[in-house]
């Protein structure tokens, strides 16, 4: 029995790829009439529109928007099923998103050694502090901070997270600095805007039992380089991630705050996937390199 499902498939991408059913049909070396007509038994086969039709331009649906990633990553793992059999290595694109901060301060310099390791696989890395959705922004791995919402995805730990309220030297001796966590109140603190902004509540031991305050001050983002930067200025206190405090405090850039009262964070850093893709080998390849980088964490001494 024939099955077209692919070659459908195949076709619907050039389309989107090219901008147009005749530079598919010149792409794939086939008809513009085969192109046209292999696309409508798609979409009639799916019972909804993939493409907006008109004279000069075609515009995805939604549907297609959706079924445009499942077709890249079908594709992607048809390619590299065979580039396997061909090669023990593993190849091909690898598409990794991070947060900016831990990115730039961490993930950027672990890249080098993987590029040797395995240098037949091309890495594309987005540095972002917003949330990105593996399937629909068609990333293979993320590397996230903090608690994990529940989902679908797979998840392996690096390393705990710990966070450490700090002030820079110039901070400190203009504004002093606050004795229990409720001098807080008087002082300016560096504060997250947008989906981290939970992050605004600090958590401390107090009389023997883990409360969280909030903090108020002038500064928002939702860049945590940003705010880091603007601590390092001098511009308020920020409760930091450890892997840019602990450096920066046996640099003197950084004063710890209110070390007496610091709660143990119950948060990690983790490296997560898509359940389906875990065999991937590329991404299995990135996933166990990174666990073994972080399994003893570069900022601790």
């Amino acid at each position: 029995m024939r099955d077209d499902r692919l070659v459908e498939m195949r076709v619907f991408k050039a389309v989107v790829d090219t901008g147009g059913f005749t530079a598919a049909a010149h792409l794939l070396g086939v008809s513009q009439p085969f192109v046209s007509q292999a696309v409508t038994n798609l979409e009639r086969r799916l019972g909804v529109k993939l493409l907006h039709r008109s004279t000069r331009t075609q515009r995805l649906t939604s549907e297609g928007e959706s079924f445009l990633v499942s077709s890249n990553r079908i594709m992607e793992e048809i390619e590299q099923a065979e580039a396997q059999i061909k090669s023990p290595e593993p190849t091909g694109d690898l598409r990794v998103t991070a947060p900016l901060g831990f990115g730039m301060d961490q993930v950027v310099p672990s890249l080098p050694a993987f590029m040797v390791a395995y240098p037949k696989i091309t890495v594309h890395l987005s540095l972002s502090d917003a949330m990105a959705n593996l399937l629909q922004d068609n990333f293979d791995v993320a590397i996230r901070m903090g608690r994990l919402q529940d989902s679908s995805l797979m998840a392996r730990k690096l390393c705990n997270l710990q966070r450490i309220v700090v002030a820079s030297p110039r901070y400190i001796e203009k504004h002093g600095q606050p004795v229990t966590p409720q001098g807080l109140a008087r002082h300016n603190c560096l504060r997250w805007e947008g989906p981290l902004d939970h992050l605004n509540r600090w958590p401390f031991m107090i009389n023997n039992r883990r409360q969280e305050l909030p903090v108020e001050g002038n500064f928002h983002s939702a860049d945590g380089t940003t705010l880091f930067q603007l601590c390092m200025a001098g511009v308020g206190i920020m409760r930091l991630a450890e892997h840019l405090a602990l450096p920066a405090i046996r640099s003197g850039a950084l004063v710890p705050l209110l070390a007496d009262y610091q709660a143990q964070d119950d948060t990690a850093i983790h490296v997560l996937y898509m359940r389906e893709r875990q065999l991937v080998p590329r991404i299995r390849a990135f996933v166990d390199y990174t666990v073994e980088v972080f399994r003893n964490p570069p900022w601790v001494v």
